[in-house]
């Protein structure tokens, strides 16, 4: 009898922890969400390498930087904003017959302009020239933007799941942004036809080749936990 007594006891005690423990740690639900935008870019970056070419008579850098400066302004580009010296070998530290160079940064806007730009250098004898990376001027907005779209979808998600049950979410407790951002990949088709060998001479005659970048795609992921009510 008395254990019996000693055990409701231990009951009745318990009753309010339980209840404590409860309102401490409610039912809630967790839900993941996520959001994709495709963005054309605006912003893109062409690197020009110029070497002084070892012929009969030398072709200086400066040579080519003047004809490079000439051809880019004919195609009606600000040459004085858009085009920038990143590296130059100095004759101090020529060893030998090395040869001088020099390296640029080309910010164009659009990839019909990149195309143009790609033919008049390669018509220089400018080949080293790659895409070294895109980007959009409203990058920021976009990235807030989508990422704030994934946590609307997440709350949806949590809704419909609480109606399912006859019950609805009320405020987030938590929220666990799942995207690291990256740099975003692109394709281009003058990029595949110089590695392939093939004739930009033939081409432009044929029909104007086509450069194509590949949208940038912002994708962003969130987990989020709502309270159910």
């Amino acid at each position: 009898m008395k254990k019996l007594v000693c055990l409701w006891v231990l009951v009745a005690l318990s009753l309010p922890l339980f209840a404590q423990h409860e309102e401490a740690f409610p039912s809630y639900v967790q839900v993941n969400g996520s959001a994709e935008q495709e963005i054309t870019p605006d912003e893109i970056y062409l690197s020009i390498t110029i070497t002084e070419r070892d012929s009969k008579g030398k072709i200086t850098v400066e040579q080519q930087q003047r004809e490079m400066i000439a051809a880019l302004k004919r195609l009606g580009i600000n040459v004085e904003e858009q085009l920038k010296m990143v590296d130059l070998s100095s004759a101090f530290f020529k060893k030998n017959n090395a040869l001088a160079t020099a390296q640029y940064r080309l910010e164009l806007h659009d990839a019909a302009t990149v195309t143009r730009a790609w033919q008049a250098l390669d018509a220089l004898g400018i080949s080293q020239v790659s895409v070294e990376r895109m980007s959009h001027s409203k990058m920021a907005h976009y990235r807030t933007e989508v990422r704030q779209e994934a946590m609307r979808a997440a709350k949806r998600k949590a809704e419909e799941l609480a109606e399912a049950i006859g019950q609805r979410v009320g405020k987030c407790f938590y929220i666990f942004d799942m995207t690291q951002d990256g740099e975003p990949l692109f394709k281009s088709n003058v990029m595949m036809a110089r590695a392939s060998g093939a004739d930009f001479a033939v081409a432009e005659e044929a029909a104007e080749p086509s450069l194509e970048f590949a949208s940038i795609k912002l994708t962003y992921r969130v987990q989020a936990k709502f309270i159910l009510e």
